[in-house]
């Protein structure tokens, strides 16, 4: 069975050294790596939110990230936010 990439760019090839880097690495090393990359995500999500609502304060931004983020938080709990912090955005 031919092993699958995740993403559309990368060869099979360079997904096989990917994953063999990646084993080598200490379970620190991949935890620190996986907390970069979400973190750089959420600043891109941010920067984001702040090129489509350049109208918004920081805790706006931060309100808007809660609802978007429909796997772990949503919109319920966005507006729950905004009730409780006094916000009313669209």
């Amino acid at each position: 069975m031919a092993e699958m990439t995740y993403t559309t760019d990368t060869s099979t090839e360079a997904a096989k050294h990917q994953s063999l880097a990646f084993a080598e690495t200490s379970p620190v090393e991949r935890i620190s790596k996986v907390c970069r990359l979400s973190s750089n995500l959420r600043t891109m999500a941010r920067d984001a939110i702040r090129r489509n609502h350049p109208e918004f304060d920081s805790k706006q931004v931060e309100i808007k990230l809660i609802e978007l983020n429909e796997l772990n938080y949503g919109k319920e709990l966005a507006d729950a936010v905004r009730q409780w912090t006094g916000e009313h955005l669209q």
